[in-house]
C-alpha cells in the first residue's frame, strides 16, 4: 500500500517451539507437499545447494488477484540439513514489492528436550520498508505475516490439520 508509514524493524525474528523432530520442521520448511499445507498454501520448491533456486508459487486464490506463477524467488546461500537454511527471498507477486531489494531469510532448527524443537526465523528486511512491513502483519489485507505463517506451521505439525479450514 503506497502511502503507509511503514515502521517495521530492518531485522526481524520470530522464535517458535514446536513438539516435532528437526528433520519433520525441515521437511515442512523446504518439501512443496508440506508448504501447500499451511500459510499461504502454495508450494515452495528449493534446490538446497549453494546458489541453487527457491521458489514459492502462488496459489490459485493468488492468481485470481493478478499474482504471476511465481509469487516469491530468491536463493539459496547455505543449507545444512535439518539444522540451518539460509537463503535470499524476493516476493515479486507486485510491482511494489518486485522493485524493493532482495531480503535475507535464515531458518535456525534446533533440537530441545522432551520432543520439543525450537524454530528461529530471522528476515533481514533492510532496504525494503514494503515488504517489511507486509511480513510483520503490519499491511491490511496482507495476511498475518511471520506470525501466522509460523503458528500455521506449529499447528499443522502437532495436530496434523492447519489453523484455517
Amino acid at each position: 500500500m503506497t502511502g503507509t508509514p511503514l515502521h517495521a524493524p530492518t531485522v526481524q525474528i520470530y522464535r517458535i517451539y514446536i513438539k516435532a523432530t528437526p528433520e519433520a520442521i525441515w521437511d515442512a520448511i523446504t518439501r512443496p507437499e508440506w508448504t501447500e499445507r499451511y500459510g499461504y498454501q502454495s508450494p515452495a520448491t528449493y534446490d538446497l545447494r549453494p546458489g541453487g533456486r527457491y521458489q514459492a508459487f502462488a496459489s490459485e486464490e493468488m492468481k485470481a488477484m493478478g499474482a504471476p506463477d511465481v509469487a516469491v524467488e530468491g536463493e539459496v546461500i547455505e543449507s545444512d540439513p535439518p539444522r540451518r537454511l539460509v537463503q535470499t527471498w524476493h516476493p515479486v507477486w507486485d510491482a511494489e514489492t518486485a522493485a524493493e531489494p532482495v531480503t535475507r531469510l535464515t531458518y535456525e532448527i534446533e533440537a530441545g528436550e522432551a520432543g520439543v524443537t525450537k524454530l528461529t526465523v530471522t528476515h533481514d528486511v533492510t532496504g525494503a520498508s514494503h515488504v517489511g512491513a507486509m511480513v510483520a502483519g503490519d499491511l491490511p489485507n496482507a495476511g498475518g505475516g511471520w506470525s501466522e505463517l509460523l503458528s500455521d506451521l506449529k499447528t499443522l505439525l502437532e495436530t496434523g490439520k492447519p489453523l484455517a479450514g
